[in-house]
């Protein structure tokens, strides 16, 4: 029941274990709730994994279940134990979506549609700071330092020699033409954009305006998937104060027709690249547009 995977995939897959037991048993999470004299919203976090189990809420819920088999509930306390680990994210202190970073570090496969900014893990650390301040503008600059580096650490999932991330990437051409920072960093961002593109393991998909209406027009998504067959997958739709994880398979499956739609609609790998370097030749000819009228300018005032 054990594996090598991090505390929150650990957890989650406790929590299926403790909600298949449950339901063996024919209880209500109420009725466990009141047994154990808690409430039912605090068995449903331990079930869905949202919430961290130590290993007294698995025996006494393994007693509520009159659960028999000692090595069962060794392993399911050993799990509990295991689960309670930090993650690598818990040394930049409060991350406000550690849930997601803990899916992220274990899955095996991204399947990502932005359609305001570039993709996290493909971003440059310019690019990374410029969407943070401008999207916190009253954050103070340690925290957006704080949120940059975990940014940066997230892309090591990208680079790993021996386990690398599968990345698939649909971005809106919305993302790519607005000028996050300024027109250099946009240039930059879109050539690494470009280069990473070219990784075997991380394909980038070019959305056009003239592509017109599409499935992603409700806004981000992303499908998570891991190698362990035991692992279902997730949708994570990502809020202003909140975040929203989607495991039913039928919510999975319609997310996964919407991003095969996407495909679809999207240029090809190659008309992509040929897009982007487009995009990023616009951005850096403005730039260069801006530097000789500022170097006219002063050179008018002297």
């Amino acid at each position: 029941m054990t594996s090598n995977v991090g505390p929150t995939v650990r957890r989650r897959r406790l929590g299926q274990e403790l909600r298949r037991l449950r339901q063996e048993k024919g209880m209500t999470a109420e009725e466990v709730a009141e047994e154990l004299m808690v409430s039912q919203s605090k068995i449903s976090r331990l079930e869905n994994g949202r919430r961290s189990i130590s290993q007294r809420d698995v025996r006494d819920l393994c007693r509520t279940y009159k659960v028999e088999d000692k090595a069962l509930v060794d392993s399911l306390m050993q799990m509990a134990k295991e689960s309670r680990q930090q993650g690598w994210w818990n040394a930049f202190g409060d991350v406000p979506y550690s849930v997601y970073i803990g899916f992220e570090t274990d899955a095996a496969s991204l399947r990502v549609y932005e359609p305001q900014v570039l993709p996290g893990l493909l971003q440059t650390p310019e690019y990374a700071e410029a969407v943070i301040s401008g999207a916190l503008p009253e954050a103070p600059q340690d925290q957006i330092a704080q949120r940059v580096q975990v940014r940066l650490r997230r892309q090591e999932r990208i680079t790993d020699p021996l386990s690398p991330l599968r990345l698939w990437a649909v971005v809106d051409e919305a993302a790519m033409r607005r000028v996050v920072g300024n027109s250099k960093i946009m240039s930059d961002q879109l050539d690494y954009l470009v280069r990473m593109s070219h990784e075997p393991h991380v394909t980038v998909q070019a959305l056009p305006f003239d592509m017109g209406s599409h499935p992603g027009m409700s806004g981000q998504f992303t499908i998570l998937e891991f190698s362990d067959e035991s692992d279902t997958s997730v949708v994570y739709l990502e809020g202003v104060t909140s975040d929203l994880y989607l495991e039913k398979l039928s919510d999975v499956q319609s997310y996964s027709m919407m991003y095969e739609h996407l495909r679809a609609q999207a240029l090809n790998a190659d008309q992509s690249r040929q897009f982007i370097t487009e995009v990023a030749q616009e951005h850096a000819r403005r730039h260069e547009e801006g530097a000789a009228g500022a170097a006219g300018e002063a050179d008018a005032a002297d």
